[in-house]
């Protein structure tokens, strides 16, 4: 990957992430853009989305976000200066949601939390055990 393809994936993850929090607070409030991947030749990317929330309100948020696409590229377009703006294509990133339960299931097995010294059994202050 090129830098030119991988500083104008980084600049469409910042503006569309700025658009939401900005055009859309309240509707977007769960959403954020996790990565962008733009094709080498810039007319089309990959935007790749990651939504808080039980999987009913997820199916929500993320059908919301793609009736929404038109304009949140209209706005990019209009805040960047591109010779061909990409057309976006929304996907759901799970890696989120799947991190956190794995971490939960390393706790569960571990039986403690990363960086906290495990429970020790108090004593007690006469010296008998």
């Amino acid at each position: 990957m090129s830098t030119r393809t991988i500083r104008v994936n980084e600049l469409i993850q910042r503006e569309i992430n700025d658009i939401l929090r900005k055009n859309y607070q309240s509707e977007a409030l769960t959403i954020t853009i996790t990565e962008v991947r733009v094709s080498p030749d810039l007319r089309d990317a990959r935007v790749f989305a990651s939504i808080l929330g039980d999987p009913d309100e997820v199916k929500a948020k993320f059908q919301w976000l793609r009736r929404q696409a038109s304009a949140i590229r209209g706005e990019v377009g209009r805040r960047v200066t591109l010779k061909f703006l990409p057309k976006f294509e929304y996907k759901l990133d799970k890696s989120t949601t799947q991190t956190a339960h794995l971490m939960e299931l390393l706790d569960q097995v571990g039986g403690n939390t990363p960086g906290v010294p495990p429970a020790t059994p108090e004593e007690d202050p006469d010296g008998a055990a």
